[in-house]
Order: structure tokens, then C-alpha cells, then sequence
């Protein structure tokens, strides 16, 4: 197999040549067919994010078919396609999991960072945590539905099922998809770009967002409420600024800046600030189920497996719409 390698946060990616790996008992094994890029992977390359192991292969939104089944697995067979998010494992048995909250478990493992992930053309993954995928896309398509999707799904619930007027912060892979659901469901879109990102707003406007902006920008209406997807943490305050009383804003990266202090009176009249973590198997059903009703339009531009860092600076300095895709 072949493999995109980090030895050192910071440091390039290394393209390597490793023995096929065999999967143990209630894993499987993978041929990779595609692994979007997240901003997630930014954050483990770029050492923002504590690793527990080293070296590790970065990516957690895999496409691939099962070639080989460990000992035990029965939920799974070969030539099946699964998706691999984030989530790898989790220990079943804290206070967490047992109350149907895996996404806090107290021991978990994360895919692309606690065990070996997608920038490769073969992985092992927990069987129990890979996803039966049987969507009307291919797998580059698909492959950004797993992380992007995926949280973008979770933090529009948390967002509230009154939010109708929504603001999302950073129109990336998360932001792109999530748009189209929530004008599904009926909602009004108000877009945050980076200042003077014109063909980021374009490109929010032409899926459905009824405005779009820079992030410092007070929108036309009052929000009820706003995602932050980028991981800046300034963007906070600008988001309470921005909602209405009662509102809420949800922090949708798993990393972000510090945020500045701001005036309580920003916070006051029960406006309300939640950060989202991780995803639970749940989420992965319920979306999965939503986007094989609902047809998603998913922007991706694809890179070879060794071009992976490439596809990291391009995420990196923001000259990408959509989502990157390694397709080994």
C-alpha cells in the first residue's frame, strides 16, 4: 500500500510504500476510493491538535470498499462500500456512551489521528464505526458527506429547528453543504465570507443564500441563529452581535483561535453559545438518510494521493470552494 505519512507537526506529508495491512479481530479492511480533505487534517498537520501517536496518516471523510473482513465481523462483508468518519472507536462503558452521548466518550480513538487514516490507498477501520453507504453519488462526492456533512448536520440541529434566519461563518466544504439543507427545510441563508471574497459569496448566493457578506458585515436582518465553521475565534463576538435576542451561536470546528473578550451585553437577553464535538453514529444515520432523499450538490476539486500537500495549502490559504478530494 501506499500512504501519505506525518512524522512531524508541521513538516510535509511523506509518500510511502508500507506492507498491506491485515485487519484484526472486528475490523475490516479498505481499498480507499476517495478522502476529502478537512480542515480537521489542517489542524494535525499543522500541530494545532495534540496527536497521541506518531507517525500518523492524516484523513477522516473515507470512500472505500471492504477487501477484507477480521475475525468476528458479520455486520460488514467484502465488496461492500463504507464511509470512515471521525469517529473510529469509542469505549462503551463511560458515562458518556452509556447515556447514548459518544461523541464526549471519555476514551475515544479519531481516524487520521489516533489510528491510521484515508491519505492512503488501503486502511483498517473498527467495523463497528464504518458506515454503509448506498448513495446516488460516487465516492469523491460522497467522501466530503463524512466529516463536512456530518458536523455541518449536527450543528444545524443544535442551531435550533426555529432558526429561520441562519447565518454561517466561512463558506467552506461545511458551510456549502449545509446551506442546501437548511433552504430545503425552509430557512434563509445569510452567508460570512472572508472580507472582499467575492467568489466565495458568489458561490454561496448561487446555492440559495439570500445574502452573503464579509464576516464583519451586519447582515440586513436580525439572525435567529449562526454557525461558525471557520476556526476564528474573533468571529464570536461578530456572530452574537448578529443574532437576535434568545438567538444562538454554535461553534461547529473542533479547533479555533482564542476569542477575544467582548461586552457581556453581546451575551445578554439569553442569547446563547455552544461548541459542537465530534458526531455520534446517530448523526451519520440520520444524514446519511436525509442525503439519499435530498439531492446535495457537492463542489470538490481532486487531487492524486500525492499531491495531498498541495491539497492542504490550497484548503490552507483558502483557494479552494467546496471541499479537496485525494483519490489514491
Amino acid at each position: 500500500m501506499r500512504a501519505m505519512v506525518l512524522h512531524s507537526p508541521g513538516q510535509p506529508l511523506c509518500l510511502e510504500e508500507r506492507p498491506d495491512p491485515d485487519p484484526g479481530p472486528g475490523e475490516v479492511r479498505l481499498r480507499v476510493e476517495a478522502c476529502a480533505v478537512c480542515r480537521t487534517d489542517l489542524h494535525v498537520v499543522d500541530g494545532e491538535l495534540p496527536l497521541p501517536r506518531l507517525p500518523i496518516v492524516p484523513g477522516h471523510e473515507i470512500v472505500g470498499v471492504v477487501d477484507r473482513v477480521g475475525a468476528g465481523v458479520d455486520i460488514l462483508h467484502a465488496g461492500q462500500r463504507v464511509g470512515v468518519p471521525w469517529l473510529a472507536h469509542t469505549c462503551g462503558h463511560c458515562g458518556y456512551c452509556r447515556l447514548g452521548r459518544e461523541n464526549l466518550c471519555d476514551e475515544p480513538l479519531f481516524t487520521g489521528h489516533g489510528r491510521d487514516g484515508g491519505f492512503a490507498t488501503h486502511v483498517v477501520a473498527d467495523a463497528a464505526f464504518c458506515l454503509p453507504l448506498d448513495l446516488p453519488l460516487d465516492a469523491v462526492h460522497v467522501a466530503p458527506l463524512l466529516c463536512a456533512g456530518l458536523i455541518g448536520w449536527r450543528s444545524l440541529r443544535m442551531a435550533g429547528d426555529e432558526a429561520l434566519n441562519l447565518g454561517l461563518y466561512g463558506f467552506g466544504a461545511a458551510a456549502h453543504l449545509i446551506a442546501q439543507v437548511a433552504r430545503h427545510q425552509g430557512r434563509r441563508v445569510y452567508a460570512f465570507t472572508r472580507s472582499g471574497d467575492e467568489a466565495s459569496q458568489s458561490f454561496a448566493r448561487s446555492l440559495g443564500a439570500v445574502w452573503a457578506g464579509g464576516s464583519e458585515d451586519p447582515p440586513p436582518d436580525q439572525l435567529d441563529a449562526a454557525i461558525i465553521f471557520a476556526p476564528v475565534g474573533a468571529l464570536v463576538p461578530s456572530a452574537l452581535k448578529a443574532v437576535r435576542k434568545g438567538g444562538r451561536v454554535v461553534c461547529g470546528g473542533i479547533h479555533m483561535s482564542d476569542i477575544p473578550s467582548f461586552a457581556y451585553r453581546l451575551l445578554w437577553e439569553e442569547r446563547q453559545l455552544l461548541s459542537v464535538a465530534n458526531l455520534t453514529r446517530a448523526d451519520a444515520a440520520e444524514f446519511l438518510r436525509f442525503a439519499g432523499h435530498v439531492p446535495l450538490h457537492v463542489e470538490t476539486t481532486t487531487y492524486q494521493l500525492d499531491r495531498a500537500n498541495e491539497a492542504l495549502a490550497d484548503l490552507r490559504a483558502g483557494r479552494l470552494q467546496g471541499a479537496a478530494v485525494l483519490v489514491p
